[in-house]
């Protein structure tokens, strides 16, 4: 395994053939998931609701008893062993402050679970609230408290222990966008500093590719993919996959050659790509608009402005629907005719059967 700084780097976590099932006769929550994780990596497991990323947590903290299969944190198998004696940190969403205490009260919780000296709790508590950007807020009243603010909180609490592995439950999800951007960057800086070892569930793609070394894809239960964010990206492995990264120009087609025949005619494909069937993505970025008596000819069906670009949604007068982007200056009109054509640069090839999901 390899290190954020390129050397080999030791494995923390290890899961083998983890299988978890609720009630009988049902597809598994978990089905045969294995997994590592290496000493000071960050690994953010994403998907939708119902794919198992949350259960998949549940089930290294010991929250939850896997149906088969190990988990092993540092070797040592952890069947049986509590919770509070696997060495992990915990943060989930809603932060579980304790109201009646104040700040210097939660974050040195676990500190006095473990009967550490007064002094080393202070000097603990004051330098984990630097560390977060509270300086100095010992004695602040949860209640006082912004939802960021409670954030970084619950966040020293979680570091507190020194665990060797922090886990985090959709950690942002309550805050608003602007604050979650602003974060995550923070706590990906901060776990490099502390050199800690994470494991995080979201449903969020920016926030897990803005916080992650290393992405993993859960689809019912199963990884479907696995990689650094920019793999991911620029790579998805299935049709699933890419359409929860937000990506919706993915077609049936068949390779030959240098082409692929698709339903809105012949699509450039990446050299090598082996012929047969498959499915493709086309990235809007490589729906390049030309005139109107040039290329596929389409009518824009929607344009939305993203900020940065303008969204285009084009309708062919066969086929489906293509999403393309442009700069706002050269976006036409709703109702124009325009022609496209493809970039070979930006289409994946996603599976090897047109039936795969």
């Amino acid at each position: 395994m390899t290190a954020r700084d390129g050397s080999t780097a030791q494995e923390l976590l290890r899961l083998g053939g983890v299988t978890v099932r609720f009630g009988t006769g049902g597809r598994p929550a978990l089905d045969a998931v294995d997994l590592t994780v290496a000493d000071r990596e960050i690994v953010c497991v994403l998907g939708p609701s119902g794919s198992g990323k949350s259960t998949l947590l549940r089930v290294v903290a010991g929250l939850q008893q896997a149906d088969a299969g190990q988990v092993l944190l540092e070797g040592r198998d952890q069947s049986g062993v509590p919770t509070h004696r696997r060495g992990v940190g915990l943060m989930f969403q809603d932060h579980q402050l304790f109201p009646q205490r104040d700040v210097a009260g939660n974050v040195a919780f676990g500190l006095r679970m473990r009967r550490s000296p007064r002094a080393d709790q202070e000097r603990t508590v004051a330098e984990l609230l630097d560390l977060v950007g509270l300086p100095g807020a010992q004695r602040r009243a949860v209640a006082s408290l912004s939802g960021g603010e409670q954030q970084r909180v619950a966040l020293a609490r979680a570091l507190a222990p020194r665990p060797r592995l922090l886990m985090l439950d959709e950690p942002l999800g309550q805050l608003d966008r602007g604050l979650r951007e602003r974060l995550v960057v923070e706590l990906r800086r901060l776990f490099h500093e502390l050199g800690t070892t994470v494991l995080a569930v979201t449903h969020d793609q920016g926030e897990a590719f803005a916080l992650a070394d290393r992405v993993v894809v859960m689809q019912d239960g199963r990884i479907a993919q696995t990689g650094t964010p920019l793999e991911v990206w620029q790579r998805p492995a299935t049709a699933f996959v890419a359409r929860f990264l937000g990506f919706d120009n993915v077609v049936e087609a068949t390779v030959r050659g240098e082409a692929a025949a698709t339903p809105w005619g012949k699509v450039p494909v990446p050299a090598a790509t082996p012929d047969g069937p498959c499915r493709l993505l086309v990235r809007p970025a490589g729906v390049r608009l030309t005139g109107a008596a040039e290329g596929l000819p389409t009518t824009v069906a929607a344009r939305t402005f993203r900020g940065t670009h303008v969204a285009l949604l084009l309708q062919p007068a066969a086929g489906p629907q293509v999403e393309a982007a442009c700069a706002l200056r050269d976006a036409p009109d709703v109702g124009a005719r325009v022609g496209i054509g493809f970039d070979a640069r930006d289409v994946v090839v996603l599976d090897g059967s047109a039936s795969a999901d």
